[in-house]
């Protein structure tokens, strides 16, 4: 299984990923992201939380990349998938909300 941080194009989620030290991490930004980051297949384009479905999107592709972390680096990323979070565990996905704390450590 794989965990998916958000927010890629900032160093906050590369220094969460550095602190969680796991093998299985993908990082993914509904911001532009250059070609050659999405070339590594490490680095994926997520929804716009704009998105009427926002929540519905992200759970689909969590359940077609076998993601059952993820961590919403963005307030408007996170307000969205907290509000969703009993539809995300149905399905036995975590979404973690307190990812602060664990970047400042």
């Amino acid at each position: 299984m794989y965990t998916l941080i958000t927010a890629a194009n900032s160093a906050g989620a590369h220094k969460l990923k550095n602190k969680l030290n796991l093998k299985d991490v993908i990082l993914g930004d509904y911001l532009e992201l250059p070609a050659f980051m999405l070339a590594s297949g490490n680095i994926i384009k997520l929804p716009n939380p704009g998105s009427i479905a926002y929540a519905h999107e992200i759970l689909t592709l969590c359940l077609d990349k076998n993601i059952d972390t993820v961590y919403p680096l963005r307030d408007d990323e996170r307000t969205l998938l907290v509000q969703a979070e009993l539809l995300f565990n149905e399905y036995g996905i975590k979404v973690l909300k307190q990812t602060n704390e664990l970047m400042n450590q």
